[in-house]
């Protein structure tokens, strides 16, 4: 088989369930992998899936990739290949190719009855953010006769995202380490590793970028992990105290087993431009009753203003006793509510986890448009309806009420 490089030799040395392969842009990591997972089909019994969060043509996408490494060894009799498959035909061995997202929806059923896997895939690892998809696969991962192997392929994101604080944080181990602690084998290369590999004027650009962007160069390039997104909708932020300048109004979004249900107190500076911000609630799995009791806690007989997506809990906690209104809503509503925030400087209290964790991840799906990710913002669309009912900028008017 080709050669792996040193750096990659765990692959085949380590015992470990978990393997985080992390590195920046020329690393190699894929091909490195790609070489592995082909190597591994020449052992007997292995079912391997591979996955990426978004993959609807894996024939396009992926297995070409696979094909350029059977041809560099000229091995193409051993395999067959289907659109979204390999097999080895003198083993059995199989790669699975397979998304976790499709247009339809989540396709954890489907990638939870898979049986007889021995390893799992999952590539681009950074795009998958929801934990419990990914504990549904990895418990499913439970071969008895062949080790199993758990392998994420990614270029770090955000130090939010859980596979920091899971495979990180919460172990104490350094990003950018090469080495097995416990149950999981951390592999950490970047272009250095790999520079023989790369053209002369690839390797002068990320000279260039090493000069002229070092947040870039160290981020993208060298793999390293971010404190918040690149091109987050809100930077007009830091951590302080919470004030009470005027009187509070309270902004509530709400959940139940994926969403949680979130409230924000907001007390606003309007002679300086400030906005003051604290997380009261966010939780999940709250009932009606749950909402109104907690609410109340927090807010006495303060203005609440909740999502009017939710018109009928809204009419109930009303009529429990809850001072509330419903958010201003319509056409154009969620960016003149950005707008608006964008416009003053936010204090956030320095309890409010959940919100900063949002507001450091908090993008753009399309700039152009102004259409933010559906992600990261449940306290901060809870904050928007508190901001937009107090300011009302001058075309308010023109949103629905309902």
């Amino acid at each position: 088989m080709l050669d792996l490089k040193t750096k990659y030799a765990s692959l085949c040395d380590s015992d470990a369930r978990y393997y985080i392969v992390t590195g920046g842009r020329g690393s190699g990591k894929s091909y490195a992998l790609n070489t592995y997972i082909l190597s591994l089909t020449y052992e007997r019994g292995h079912t391997i899936l591979f996955t990426r969060y978004t993959l609807t043509s894996a024939h396009i996408s992926i297995i070409p990739e696979f094909l350029d490494k059977i041809d560099t060894l000229g091995v193409n009799h051993h395999f067959h290949i289907t659109k979204d498959s390999i097999t080895n035909i003198t083993t059995g061995s199989t790669i699975l190719f397979k998304g976790i997202k499709t247009s339809s929806g989540t396709q954890t059923a489907n990638l939870k009855s898979l049986s007889g896997v021995t390893t799992w895939i999952l590539d681009e690892a950074e795009e998958l953010n929801d934990e419990d998809v990914f504990d549904k696969i990895d418990f499913s991962i439970r071969e008895q006769k062949k080790q199993n192997r758990i392998i994420l392929i990614l270029n770090p994101s955000t130090k939010e995202h859980f596979i920091y604080r899971r495979f990180f944080e919460e172990r104490g181990v350094q990003p950018a380490s090469n080495k097995t602690v416990n149950d999981t084998t951390y592999i950490h290369t970047t272009y250095l590793d790999n520079e023989e590999n790369l053209s002369k004027s690839f390797l002068e650009q990320i000279e260039r970028i090493k000069v002229s962007n070092p947040k870039k160069y160290e981020h993208t390039i060298l793999g390293g992990w971010l404190n918040k997104a690149e091109g987050v909708i809100f930077e007009n932020w830091e951590v302080g105290e919470f004030q009470e300048i005027d009187v509070p109004v309270f902004g509530q979004d709400y959940g139940f087993s994926v969403d949680p249900t979130t409230l924000v107190k907001v007390s606003i500076d309007k002679a300086n431009e400030i906005i003051y911000v604290k997380e009261l609630i966010y939780q999940k799995g709250l009932s009606t009753k749950d909402i109104f009791t907690l609410t109340s806690q927090h807010v006495g007989n303060g203005l609440v203003i909740g999502d009017s997506a939710e018109p009928r809990l809204i009419s109930e906690l009303r009529k429990s006793g809850l001072n509330i209104k419903e958010a201003i809503k319509g056409q154009g509503s969620v960016t003149a509510g950005i707008s608006l925030i964008q416009g003053y400087k936010m204090i956030i209290d320095k309890d409010s986890t959940n919100l900063i964790k949002e507001l450091n991840n908090y993008q753009w799906l399309e700039e152009k448009s102004k259409t933010p990710i559906d992600d990261y913002n449940h306290c901060c669309d809870a904050l928007r309806y508190a901001v937009t009912y107090k300011l009302k900028n001058k075309n308010s008017g023109q949103y629905n009420i309902y």
